[in-house]
């Protein structure tokens, strides 16, 4: 099944990470294309929506229209980066618009109306042309989006070794599903299936009906009904998509009062380049920062952070 990813760059040193980070993934990978967007903050009146790029221009501030001379060239720029690590053209596209909510909310309108498997965006730093920080258009897309994983991408990362925390829970397993399909066939990945005990003093009854909704009853029946489900649930989801299950490592650990505090010692102690964490829906959410995933994002850095609903 083909693979479509979102990446939101603006030509800052931050782009250029999401970029390097993307291609040493998924070069030689044709399964999977990227679409670069970059929001340019302006104004237009709403009944400009209707006329073309040129019109639009000519209506544009002469700041703003500097904005997307240069927004261009970074779009060129950017492509031109992927082509020359060994992406496909067929695999990379791009475009440029208006802001026209704010720039979370028009990514947020161009996830949701080009249905993407997947968000990358910075996580800090500000660009030429806008901000993509996590205290503003990151952190607002996470208060208000859950239906799409977000990729949030720290600094220059070159270890393709993936922490995937699990609590037996359909969030975690779900995060998991979501790896194990967008790397299936992508080779020399290694996972480390990470529980911490911490999350045990909490855990509330498992909803099945949830479980058996998403992977169906028998699979389910099959598969999280035996001792080590906690582990052997996300192991059969990588298997399932032929992953290299001698990669594949599981840890059980325990070392502080709370879950988070051990993921986070977990990731500082080995080179890890990527977490992968489940989180609660919007109608769950404790805040912004109040839950697991929100404690370990505020916390690390120099990772990518991949966020599941």
């Amino acid at each position: 099944m083909k693979k479509k990813i979102l990446v939101a760059v603006d030509g800052s040193y931050c782009s250029l990470n999401e970029l390097k980070y993307l291609t040493k993934l998924f070069v030689g990978h044709d399964d999977i294309s990227f679409h670069l967007l970059t929001i340019v903050t302006g104004s237009l009146p709403q009944s400009a929506e209707w006329l073309d790029d040129e019109d639009k221009m000519n209506m544009l501030s002469p700041e703003a229209r500097k904005k997307i001379t240069l927004t261009q060239k970074h779009l060129r720029d950017e492509t031109a980066f992927f082509l020359h690590h060994g992406l496909n053209e067929e695999q990379i596209s791009s475009s440029w618009q208006i802001s026209r909510a704010g720039i979370a909310n028009d990514l947020i309108h161009e996830m949701h109306t080009g249905i993407y498997d997947s968000l990358v965006i910075a996580r800090r730093g500000l660009g030429k042309l806008q901000e993509l920080v996590l205290g503003s258009v990151t952190t607002s897309i996470l208060e208000k989006c859950f239906n799409v994983p977000i990729w949030i991408i720290d600094g220059e990362i070159q270890s393709r070794r993936f922490l995937v925390p699990v609590d037996g829970s359909w969030r975690t397993l779900k995060a998991v599903d979501h790896l194990s399909f967008i790397l299936a066939n992508v080779k020399d990945i290694e996972i480390d299936l990470f529980h911490s005990a911490s999350w045990l003093v909490h855990q509330k009854p498992l909803d099945s009906d949830r479980f058996h909704e998403i992977w169906g009853k028998d699979w389910c029946e099959e598969h999280l009904n035996r001792n080590d489900a906690l582990f052997h649930g996300p192991e059969q989801l990588l298997r399932e998509n032929g992953f290299d299950m001698s990669k594949v490592n599981r840890i059980d650990e325990s070392r502080g009062p709370a879950a988070a505090l051990d993921i986070i010692l977990e990731l500082r102690d080995k080179k890890y380049g990527t977490i992968v964490m489940g989180r609660r829906s919007a109608n769950e959410a404790k805040g912004i920062f109040g839950g697991v995933s929100g404690q370990v994002l505020r916390t690390v850095n120099d990772v990518a952070v991949w966020v599941v609903n």
